[in-house]
């Protein structure tokens, strides 16, 4: 885990708890930290998303049999 894993998951709550005050400017402070820390675990699983995705794409990329793709004769 590096520093910009740790910078994502802080903007991820960062972002929730601005869109929570957009929707109810009233929110309190348990509500604040719920989004706050749902915005850090959904940052933290879409980061996790993008490698696996990014890791199956390579791996595809470098074993094209393993695709599933047919092979073509010429």
């Amino acid at each position: 885990m590096g520093i910009l894993d740790k910078v994502g998951e802080i903007a991820g709550a960062v972002a929730a708890v601005e869109a929570l005050e957009k929707v109810d400017p009233d929110a309190g402070l348990l509500t604040k930290a719920a989004a706050a820390v749902a915005g850090f675990e959904g940052a933290g699983a879409m980061e996790s998303l993008v490698e696996k995705k990014s890791d199956n794409v390579q791996e595809a990329a470098e074993d094209p049999q393993a695709s599933g793709a047919p092979e073509s004769k010429a």
